[in-house]
């Protein structure tokens, strides 16, 4: 099964309904079958944007395997503060930065992000560019 990193923002779209995203981020997730991997930072910066009444649900999707949360490696830190000053001008966020790193890691260039302009300027290793998988 073809895994797919994931962004902050279809994480929440898919949890509040009157998203602007909602819809196309469930439609993408119903027709594709895929394993979501993020990482700790992202579900827990998900977590916050959240409705108070959607927090519970998401992380009871998250335990039940809804996506796989990775925590950062030992080496992640000093990559992610790269990524951050190489980025500096955007300004990159600590969430992104953990999701460049972790999809070099494991070796994923496809992206679920409603943020493309930032995942349109982010390269991994060998100048390659993200995927973006969710249609406009």
């Amino acid at each position: 099964m073809r895994n797919i990193v994931v962004d902050t923002g279809p994480l929440v779209a898919l949890f509040v309904r009157s998203d602007r995203d909602h819809s196309r981020v469930r439609a993408f997730l119903r027709d594709t079958p895929c394993v979501l991997v993020t990482t700790w930072l992202v579900a827990t910066e998900a977590w916050h944007l959240l409705p108070a009444a959607g927090r519970l649900k998401f992380m009871r999707w998250v335990v039940s395997g809804g996506v796989a949360a990775f925590e950062p490696a030992p080496r992640d830190p000093p990559a992610m503060l790269a990524l951050l000053e190489k980025y500096r001008d955007r300004p990159m966020d600590l969430a992104d930065a953990s999701l460049v790193v972790l999809a070099d890691r494991l070796g994923i260039a496809e992206i679920l992000t409603v943020d493309r302009s930032d995942f349109d300027l982010y390269r991994l290793p060998g100048n390659r560019r993200f995927v973006q998988v969710l249609p406009e």
